[in-house]
């Protein structure tokens, strides 16, 4: 049954864990995403200002995601997890005894979100790294579903929602507070690891039940001596990971696509949609707030159904759809003065990307080489979010020249348009074909291109 597959990883301490401090953290990420929005306007600022504070998290984020994989492969991840999640601790507490003081600036908390960013480049790929230690092969794909399902309904719906309400009932610098909480909170509970976890990982796939998740460990063994820590260099490991990444057509093209649709949405969704809110519906932090808890009951819904299907077997086509279209919706967020219209649309966005990234996850473990797979998984997330800050920095000055429905048209346009030449390029529908997933398959070789 899905639902006991998906329960299967809490038989394991480690992973109950990691996940209960992963659940914390991320809430309180949600809570951020609320709080720091206002606590800019509370401070005075508009779309400027609020595309200055959300850039520097981006920019923590993007410059350091390279360094945070491959420091994921050659340092314990416990420390690792841990220390990050006392530098998030630290960060928000400051701000929130700053505001809470009345001497919190707008350029505190440009420095905190960059903080922030700096953070999760780290945490997230020690975290992925991390799960194959703490877990039986077989017990991955549901601990990646049930990542998947609890992102959307904690950091997406319910800190969102729960900031918001608190933002309009006391203030910013008490949702602030809440959020100093939840990250004390998951620091506490990540001191309860299995010092076994302290291990350092090889660098490099070694075949074993470390690679366990991502296909058949193809090269892993004559590789494994080569990529030692004693005979390679960070640029040698990020070249590798590159040299694979361009010369495989399906995996080149989607990281290309995710990358311009990235400078297209995001800066729309995180710094406009909050003067949609109060321009257009007539709403406050309490509606901003359930519009991205809908988005997120969207996302978790997505996943949990995807998860529990069989993989489509065009599953190529099924993902870049499911992105493409599901950016549709957006074109007409700039127009519409409903909240349940402009619910309706962040509810498919979120589901129809969660959709397309839970069969993402899936292709990366099941077509990358073992040991190749936390780099392009880095790599991944670097393209995919390389043009965030510049899409945050530009949202508030392209809204002082153009309308915004005007922006959110082409954000809902030019996506869809995208995924179909990605399509075309990468020659997706003759690849899904020639490289089925609904039986055991060889991982691709390192020279694919094919």
């Amino acid at each position: 049954m899905p639902t006991l597959q998906a329960l299967r990883p809490f038989a394991h301490r480690e992973y109950r864990v990691l996940i209960a401090a992963l659940a914390i953290s991320i809430f309180g990420s949600g809570m951020w995403a609320v709080a720091m929005v206002y606590q800019v306007i509370h401070l005075g600022g508009g779309p400027l200002e609020l595309s200055v504070v959300a850039t520097a998290g981006s920019i923590g984020l993007v410059a350091f995601v390279l360094a945070g994989g491959i420091a994921a492969d050659r340092v314990p991840q416990r420390l690792l997890i841990i220390a990050v999640e006392g530098a998030n601790l630290a960060v928000i507490a400051a701000i929130s005894g700053l505001a809470m003081a009345g001497w919190l600036q707008l350029w505190h908390l440009a420095v905190g979100s960059f903080v922030l960013g700096v953070g999760a480049a780290f945490f997230f790929p020690a975290y992925s790294a991390i799960l194959p230690r703490i877990l039986p092969p077989e017990d991955l794909l549901a601990a990646n579903g049930m990542e998947g399902t609890m992102r959307p309904i904690l950091q997406q719906a319910a800190g969102p929602a729960v900031a918001g309400v608190v933002v309009a009932a006391l203030s910013p610098s008490h949702a602030v507070t809440g959020v100093a909480t939840c990250h004390l909170l998951a620091f506490i509970v990540l001191n309860f690891l299995g010092r076994h976890a302290l291990d350092a990982p090889h660098n490099g796939a070694d075949g074993g039940a470390h690679g366990g998740s991502t296909g058949t460990g193809v090269h892993a063994g004559a590789d494994a001596g080569a990529t030692g820590h004693a005979k390679t260099s960070f640029f040698h490991d990020l070249r590798e990971g590159i040299s694979y990444t361009v010369r495989t057509p399906w995996l080149l093209w989607t990281l290309l696509w995710a990358c311009v649709s990235v400078l297209f949405l995001i800066g729309p969704i995180e710094v406009l949609m909050p003067f949609v809110v109060r321009d257009q519906l007539g709403g406050d932090s309490r509606m901003f707030g359930f519009l991205l808890a809908v988005m997120g009951v969207g996302g978790a819904v997505g996943s949990l159904v995807t998860a529990s299907l069989k993989l489509p077997r065009r599953y190529l086509t099924v993902m870049m759809v499911s992105w493409g279209a599901g950016s549709l919706p957006l074109a007409a967020v700039g127009i519409l003065d409903s909240f349940w219209t402009v619910a309706a649309a962040m509810f498919v966005w979120g589901a129809t990307g969660s959709v397309g990234m839970v069969i993402w996850g899936t292709l990366l473990q099941r077509r990358v080489p073992s040991h190749l797979l936390g780099r392009v998984s880095s790599l991944d997330f670097f393209v995919s979010l390389a043009l965030m800050p510049i899409s945050m920095a530009l949202a508030g000055p392209a809204a002082e020249v153009f309308p915004i429905w005007a922006i959110f048209l082409a954000a809902g346009v030019v996506c869809p348009v995208l995924a179909v030449i990605a399509m075309i390029a990468a020659r997706m529908p003759a690849d899904e074909l020639a490289h089925p997933l609904d039986r055991q398959v060889e991982v691709e070789q390192t020279t694919a291109g094919d």
